[in-house]
């Protein structure tokens, strides 16, 4: 009897140590702060923060994790989410519905004609995307961010169809990250057709390296200017994402804006090594 009950100890204790090397095996995602990154932004005279994600890796890289942590209004970035929650509740029914040009003159002559849910998309036609957001309503609206979990939206029936450009909805270059992650690998709770034509909208270039999608963003209020780039670059075998949140400087021309945030994020990614 007491053999057994030795038999059993030591049975019990070898279980307890395999168990503890597997789990001792498990590697703890890394945060690397990169200085060669802040002088990419100090160089194009910008503030804020890069934030990169290896998925391979499990490592993310940054000039400025604080930053990249802090909340900020997701401007079009926003569209992605707005076009799955369209595409979900049947208010646009693909990526050629048309949206017809409501006649009104703006400053951006492309958004002036009837565009297809992709062009209006690609073209970032705020206009275009109000009315999509006007129809969804708040009711769905809420639900679906909620069932995304994309969060920190906030908006009623006044500011329905402006809640993303303007106001308290905040959201983080983390919190980008990890919604285009659940995008990406089909972590979503929507149909595999919506996912498939988000990521067909997302697309901006295909090269025999890589293939680069995102979404750029620009939230304005007077002289204050936040400008995104987020998305994904697919490589043979990794996939690369990232969440670019910059502001200028006082130094900095602002005719250059529209360009910065794609031109610095792409030179991360160089000197990162992944072009």
């Amino acid at each position: 009897m007491n053999k057994l009950i030795t038999m059993v100890f030591i049975l019990m204790v070898s279980i307890s140590c395999k168990t503890k090397t597997k789990q001792d095996q498990v590697k703890e995602t890394v945060f690397e702060k990169r200085s060669d990154l802040q002088l990419i932004l100090d160089s194009a005279q910008l503030d804020g923060a890069i934030l990169i994600y290896d998925q391979e890796k499990d490592t993310y890289y940054s000039n400025n994790f604080e930053w990249s942590k802090k909340g900020f209004l997701p401007a079009s970035t926003f569209k992605i989410p707005n076009s799955i929650i369209a595409l979900e509740t049947g208010v646009v029914k693909n990526d050629s519905t048309l949206m017809k040009w409501d006649g009104i003159e703006r400053n951006f002559k492309i958004w002036n004609q009837d565009l297809i849910f992709k062009k209006a998309f690609q073209y970032s036609c705020v206009p275009c995307y109000q009315e999509v957001a006007r129809k969804i309503g708040v009711d769905q609206m809420k639900s679906y961010l909620k069932k995304l979990k994309y969060d920190g939206m906030v908006f009623d029936s006044a500011s329905i169809d402006t809640f993303w450009l303007v106001g308290a909805s905040s959201i983080s270059p983390f919190s980008e990250i990890d919604f285009l992650k659940r995008l990406y690998g089909s972590k979503l709770p929507i149909q595999k057709r919506t996912e498939a034509i988000i990521k067909k909208m997302m697309l901006i270039e295909t090269k025999d390296q890589y293939k680069l999608s995102g979404k750029t963003g620009w939230a304005s209020n007077g002289d204050d200017n936040n400008g995104w780039f987020v998305g994904f670059l697919e490589l043979s075998d990794n996939t690369i994402f990232f969440a670019t949140n910059i502001e200028p400087t006082e130094s900095f021309d602002m005719k250059n804006f529209p360009k910065a945030r794609k031109a610095v994020t792409m030179k991360v990614l160089n000197t990162l090594n992944y072009l």
